[in-house]
This record gives C-alpha cells, sequence and structure tokens, in this order.
C-alpha cells in the first residue's frame, strides 16, 4: 500500500477526490465458506430508497440510470472479488447517500475470516486503492453487512466505514431501507396459527367433555290454542264439527263419531216395496 492508500477503522471516514469509484470486496474462499454478494443501494434524503430500482444486486446488477452497476465475480490469485461500480459526480441530485453491502450465501459471515472492501478510482484501470476497510462480524451471526456508504458532503463525496450488519440477510437489509420484499411464499403458516389469540386457539374442554350440556337445543313448537268445546247437539243430529287438528308427533287415531243428545232420532228410512209382493188367497170369511 502506497501512502495514497487509507487504513480504515470502523466510524472512520475519508473524502474522495474521485467521483467515479469502483468499490470491490475480497475474500478467500474455502471449506464451510459461504459464497458472498455485493450490493449497492440508493438512498435519498430521508435515508431511504426513492423505489425498488434504487436496489442493484445480482437479481437487478444494474441501476436504470446506468451510473451504478454490479460486476461479475473474479478469480484475484486466492480470492474472489464482488465489485460495484458508481459514478458519484453524475448521480442525481436527490440521492444523497450509496450504501455499499455484502450478503452472505449458505452459512454466517463468521464463516468468512478474511472480508474487506477496497475503494479504487475507476477512471485508473490499475491504480492503487484509495481506502481499504477490514470488515468484522460483531456477533458472528451476520448473514449481510454494511461494509461503507459514500455521502455527499458540500460539493464533495466522502466514504465512511460502516460495518453493521443484519442477521436476516439481504432481504432484511434491503427491508430497512424501504425495499417492498414478497415473501408470500415463504410465509409460515405455522406462525400464523401460533399468533392467534390462544383464547380463540385452545378448544374449549368443558364443551368436550360435556356436549350435551352446550349443545343448543331446537325451538319446541308453540302449542295450539285448545278448542272451545263443543256445544250439545239438541234435537235432530247436528252437522259434525270441525275437529282441532292433531298434535305433533306420530299419527293419532281417529276418534269415534259423537253420540247425538236430545229427542229420538227417526229411524233408517224403510226399503222400497218388492215388485212382484202378492197377497196370500182370502179365506171364506172374506168371500161376498
Amino acid at each position: 500500500m502506497t501512502d495514497m492508500t487509507h487504513a480504515m477503522l470502523k466510524g472512520s471516514n475519508v473524502p474522495l477526490d474521485a467521483m467515479a469509484v469502483r468499490a470491490v470486496l475480497h475474500w478467500s474462499p474455502g471449506a464451510g465458506v459461504p459464497d458472498v454478494d455485493a450490493s449497492a443501494l440508493l438512498l435519498g434524503a430521508d435515508g431511504r430508497v426513492r423505489s425498488d430500482e434504487d436496489f442493484v444486486f445480482y437479481n437487478q446488477p444494474r441501476h436504470p440510470s446506468g451510473l451504478v452497476r454490479r460486476l461479475p465475480k473474479k478469480q484475484a490469485g486466492e480470492g474472489l472479488t464482488d465489485t460495484v461500480e458508481a459514478d458519484l459526480a453524475a448521480l442525481d441530485p436527490s440521492v444523497e447517500q450509496v450504501v455499499l453491502a455484502a450478503s452472505s450465501d449458505g452459512a454466517s459471515f463468521d464463516h468468512v475470516t478474511d472480508l474487506r472492501i477496497s475503494l479504487y478510482d475507476a477512471t485508473s484501470a490499475d491504480g492503487e486503492p484509495l481506502a481499504v476497510f477490514e470488515v468484522r462480524p460483531e456477533t458472528g451471526e451476520e448473514t449481510a453487512i454494511i461494509c461503507g456508504e459514500l455521502y455527499r458532503r458540500g460539493d464533495g463525496w466522502k466514504f465512511r466505514a460502516v460495518g453493521q450488519g443484519y442477521p436476516t440477510g439481504l432481504v432484511g437489509l434491503a427491508t430497512a431501507f424501504g425495499i417492498s420484499v414478497d415473501d408470500t411464499e415463504e410465509r409460515d403458516t405455522d406462525t400464523d396459527d401460533a399468533a392467534m389469540d390462544p383464547a380463540e386457539a385452545a378448544p374449549d374442554a368443558s364443551a368436550i367433555t360435556e356436549p350435551a350440556a352446550r349443545l343448543p337445543l331446537p325451538p319446541l313448537p308453540l302449542p295450539l290454542p285448545a278448542m272451545p268445546p263443543a256445544p250439545p247437539a239438541y234435537g235432530y243430529p247436528q252437522p259434525d264439527l270441525p275437529t282441532a287438528p292433531p298434535p305433533y308427533g306420530y299419527p293419532q287415531p281417529v276418534s269415534a263419531p259423537r253420540p247425538a243428545y236430545g229427542y229420538p232420532q227417526p229411524a233408517a228410512a224403510a226399503p222400497a216395496p218388492d215388485p212382484d209382493f202378492r197377497l196370500p188367497p182370502m179365506g171364506p170369511q172374506f168371500r161376498p
């Protein structure tokens, strides 16, 4: 390293003379070492992205403006590199910061022992780095780390060494800066069930042990009004009064007709005379 290179400590910052920079992540692969991916987020004055297009990562390697882009990974000696380039001078004035981050795939950064970020002048192909920051995880559980940030200061730009980690990976980091992440396919139905009110989720023990006492009974039919007693039939037979409808339930036996009370009732009509009837012959006492 020459005198131009700044060895950064966490939280320190350095002004940049170059207005187009190349941020290079470098690490050594090996058994149990996860793959590392570089990404960048363009932030406004409120510290959040202006839209989802301000997130440059492996699935969106180029910002629509073309001023921030992710380059292919390369082999560098025994290590690997992943690079982000940014043309700071041409960025829209609404962009106040460019966050430079790293995410791991398959394990936490506790397994990456030599991660560092180096900042170069993008206009110089073989120049020495302007700044180098050795990135160290704080808890060992981080799966995403903000390595550094480029931010406006007056008419120029500065670089700050950050080293803030997230155990929630690239999704958690992006969400923290306002990126909309669709996680409906990854929703845990067991978690949704666990979020229910325990009083709603737990069955009622009394309803299980005494089901008959808990089941509502169907409403009983209203009783029919009592029919007034039929008046006695005086004299000649009276026409039958309508009977009350049978009660609910099984069919009821037919009741016998009521007897007629009062005067004697006429006998049944006599049969028609026999047309072949003949009187017997008269005796002598009836002869003239």
